[in-house]
């Protein structure tokens, strides 16, 4: 595997950062997770001015440019010889001291990571997962914005271990007014009544795959409406649906002992997830220009 750090391409064994990197020793910095298909790297213009706008957003000023950013992504897939595959940008805010005063760190760190990422849930996309509700609250908007997709994750984190023990294959979060948020890395969506409902991005991550979808469901005829959505929606849902890069379109079929629907992935799932199928295969910046 070859990994880009600061305008080198290295052997993984090779590609190192400094113990006084803060992005290890704070995470301050940000990132994104994106899918190349086909020889085409999906949304990725959509993906980097969401990394920029949460680098800025923390005031971590990103060394390159985003078109130097594109090529830098692009080159990294092309040394690793992928065609579809999985791709990690970080942007950390660089060697300071021990000290967590980001005016210590001149210069930013620029990482890319390219590797082969197969299905994320394997068959569950055909049995569905399990999800249970977390008793952890998501980091509310004006303590750390669930919006900047930073290298602290130990929100999300603390959610999975909970899911884990519980027996989930995902955590739902609930914000701290009581509101679903999302999943430990998954925008969430309920079914009901052939309309899609979906919690604003306000207390959760401006999801590009939510982004997609919603495209995709306006598309097809079926309403998409944005509101506060609580545990009676979950449970009386007749889908539940979950989105992210790495999970790409998933469906729930089970939380905290309820069965959802019939506990089958139900039609509108999966006319959501044949669709993206579709989309992800034909649109794209394309790695070799």
């Amino acid at each position: 595997m070859i990994i880009y750090i600061d305008g080198k391409y290295l052997p993984a064994e090779q590609a190192r950062i400094s113990v006084f990197d803060h992005g290890l020793l704070y995470g301050d910095g940000v990132f994104e997770g994106i899918r190349a298909y086909n020889g085409r790297v999906f949304r990725l213009n959509e993906h980097l001015d969401r990394m920029y706008d949460s680098a800025k957003t923390i005031d971590l000023a990103v060394p390159i440019t985003k078109d130097e950013m594109v090529e830098v992504i692009c080159e990294t897939l092309r040394k690793n010889k992928l065609r579809d595959g999985y791709i990690r940008p970080i942007v950390t805010r660089g060697v300071g001291d021990l000290g967590l005063d980001p005016r210590k760190c001149p210069k930013p760190t620029v990482i890319v990571i390219a590797k082969e990422w197969g299905a994320m849930y394997g068959d569950l996309y055909e049995k569905g997962l399990r999800a249970i509700t977390v008793s952890i609250r998501r980091n509310p908007a004006e303590a750390l914005p669930p919006n900047v997709k930073s290298l602290n994750y130990l929100n999300n984190i603390l959610a999975k271990i909970e899911a884990n023990y519980k027996g989930g294959d995902e955590a739902i979060f609930f914000d701290t007014n009581g509101y679903i948020s999302e999943g430990s890395g998954d925008n969430l969506y309920v079914v009901k009544n052939g309309e899609i409902l979906t919690p604003a991005t306000l207390n959760n991550l401006r999801g590009i795959t939510r982004m997609v979808l919603i495209e995709i469901a306006q598309s097809l005829g079926i309403t998409v409406k944005e509101q506060n959505l609580g545990y009676y929606d979950l449970y009386a849902a007749d889908e539940v649906i979950c989105t992210g890069t790495a999970a790409e379109v998933a469906p729930i079929t089970w939380i905290d002992g309820r069965v959802i629907g019939n506990g089958k992935p139900g039609p509108v799932t999966r006319q959501l997830m044949a669709a993206f199928k579709t989309v992800t295969e034909n649109e794209g910046t394309p790695i070799d220009k």
